[in-house]
């Protein structure tokens, strides 16, 4: 009769001890969906919907986004750079009051966002008036180049929908510029313990970007490397070669190629297929 209730008691602690592994796997489980919401919303600030979903589903490559360390040898990739820069910028912000310049810009990367977004683009920079995009990373895109030149031609096409907005409402006169390049760049985490980006980096970068400084509004520069890519697909969009351009610290100058606004090029009006 004496081991009525030591037995009760074991009883009751190993119910009770139960009851606390349930409720501890159920907030695991809580926190999980939990983390994997914050993911995706995270993710979707600088990717497709459709892009960060696939992201997700690849552990490797989730863990290799999220990883504090800064870009390893197998961060490496093959991708497509772009550069869109807004033309007449400090015009705008003299004529106009802070107020009134912060939607402009607003206006401006919404645009752009929505168009990198819908040809599966990734936005790795935003600042004052320049974004920098990338295609073929951090997911391999076979069609990058016919990606990157489609999103480029609609930015093109759409901004001078809007820029003829901002001239109607603020009397103000602006004009996007986009230079492209392709080529392997390193992909990683880079920044501080207390502040980390996720982003690309090396010479394909640089030469988007001075190619995107020397574009004239309405136009869109690229480099020899992505035509290659574009006459192996079969892909003519009427580019017109320029000279040579030679930038700083390089032996030799770059072969570049001119698309203006008003040329025609043969490309699928929708993104490419995934």
């Amino acid at each position: 009769m004496t081991d009525e209730p030591l037995r009760a008691r074991i009883e009751a602690l190993l119910r009770a001890n139960s009851v606390r592994k349930k409720k501890a796997a159920a907030q695991l489980e809580e926190e999980i969906r939990r983390r994997e919401e914050l993911l995706r919303q995270t993710f979707r600030r600088y990717v497709s919907p459709r892009v960060a979903d696939k992201i997700l589903e690849d552990a490797q490559l989730r863990d290799t986004l999220l990883s504090p360390a800064g870009p390893a040898p197998e961060a490496r990739a093959h991708a497509v750079v772009l550069f869109a820069d807004l033309r007449g910028f400090t015009s705008i912000t003299e004529q106009l009051d802070p107020q009134r310049v912060v939607p402009l810009l607003n206006e401006f990367f919404s645009l752009l966002t929505e168009i990198t977004f819908k040809y599966d683009g990734t936005v790795f920079h935003m600042a004052g008036d320049c974004l920098m995009l990338g295609f073929g990373v951090p997911l391999e895109q076979p069609d990058s180049a016919q990606r990157a030149v489609s999103a480029a031609r609609e930015m093109l096409a759409r901004f001078a929908e809007l820029s003829r907005s901002w001239r109607e409402r603020y009397q103000v006169e602006a004009g996007l510029g986009i230079g492209i390049n392709e080529g392997d760049v390193v992909a990683g985490n880079v920044g501080s313990s207390a502040y980390m980006n996720y982003t690309i980096i090396g010479d394909t970068v640089n030469i988007a970007a001075r190619l995107c400084q020397r574009a004239r509004a309405g136009e869109m520069l690229f480099s020899s490397a992505l035509k290659r890519s574009l006459d192996a697909h079969g892909l003519d969009i009427g580019a017109t070669a320029l000279p040579p351009l030679q930038l700083r610290g390089r032996a030799h100058p770059i072969d570049i190629f001119c698309v203006p606004l008003a040329a025609r090029m043969q490309l699928a009006a929708g993104p490419a297929g995934t």
